[in-house]
């Protein structure tokens, strides 16, 4: 459309609408605190701020996941703690069995001790955290084992899956936090599997054997060392997960500044814009005084 001013009306006109902008981007950036409303405020930074945006969710996301795993991890590393104080325990207990001066009864009496153990261990296999059986695997809603003490081997068979889970840091690596009872407890290694050897000790104390006691007895350090191996894969679980943490924490930190820096209004700023455009909106209107108001009409009309 072709307008019909003249040219110093139409740029007066334009005068006065782009003051009336500036006037209300200033408002808004006073009224909101942001300097970057909509797009056409300032387009250059649009794409890095969504960009920094975008970021900031995953990296709130990661922590908050973080956060849920640190409990799990936590317990996993005071389980295993437990296991392994119990499991010294047996090997005390062991020794005292095998002695030669120990009467069948008082190796009856360490096999009912040694079977009190095992259970507690099966307790601990089947340690759960906020409804979740943290050693079942993938599997975590299926509690890992039942424990039958009537049974020749009170210890079922496994009932979990096997351990997929693993955790992303902030930085997009990811990493695993947990180990299936089955790994921990009940190894397909005879020589490492704590139920096997714990059962094949009561077996040994209740038969009354030398011989069978000395065997058992022996295997129990092999034992031990890998359930020591198994403690310290959940502290160094918990440092990684205390290390992604903090990686994350800052890394929310930065963005959260950057951010803040692209789209918060600067308020000083804010306040010298407006008041300088209400000036030049009051200069622009007295100007407006000074137009031979029969030429204005003749040009709108």
């Amino acid at each position: 459309m072709v307008s019909s001013l003249q040219p110093s009306m139409q740029e007066f006109l334009n005068d006065v609408n782009r003051i009336a902008l500036e006037m209300t981007q200033a408002q808004t950036q006073l009224s909101t605190g942001l300097k970057v409303n909509v797009v056409s405020d300032s387009p250059d930074v649009v794409s890095p701020l969504l960009q920094a945006q975008a970021n900031l969710s995953t990296a709130q996301q990661v922590t908050s996941n973080l956060g849920m795993v640190t409990t799990e991890v936590n317990t996993g590393e005071q389980s295993l703690e437990s296991a392994v104080s119990l499991y010294d325990q047996v090997q005390t207990l062991s020794a005292e069995g095998a002695s030669g001066t120990q009467t069948a009864s008082g190796q009856a009496d360490i096999a009912q001790q040694v079977q009190s153990i095992e259970q507690q261990m099966v307790g601990l296999a089947n340690t759960s955290v906020n409804g979740r059986f943290i050693f079942s695997g993938d599997t975590d809603q299926t509690q890992p084992y039942t424990y039958d003490p009537t049974q020749p081997d009170p210890v079922s068979a496994y009932q979990g899956s096997a351990s997929t889970r693993t955790i992303q840091s902030a930085t997009g690596t990811t990493f695993p936090v947990a180990l299936t009872a089955q790994q921990i407890f009940d190894s397909t290694d005879p020589t490492t599997n704590v139920f096997t050897s714990i059962n094949n000790l009561v077996t040994a104390l209740q038969s009354g054997s030398t011989t069978a006691i000395a065997t058992a007895n022996s295997a129990l350090p092999n034992v031990a060392t890998y359930l020591n191996t198994q403690l310290a894969f959940y502290g160094t679980a918990q440092d990684a997960v205390t290390a992604a943490t903090t990686s994350a924490a800052t890394l929310t930190t930065q963005l959260q500044t950057q951010i803040s820096g692209i789209e918060d209004a600067d308020e000083t700023q804010s306040i010298l814009d407006l008041t300088q455009a209400q000036t030049q909106q009051q200069a622009a209107l007295e100007s407006f005084q000074q137009i031979p108001q029969t030429s204005l009409f003749n040009y709108l009309g």
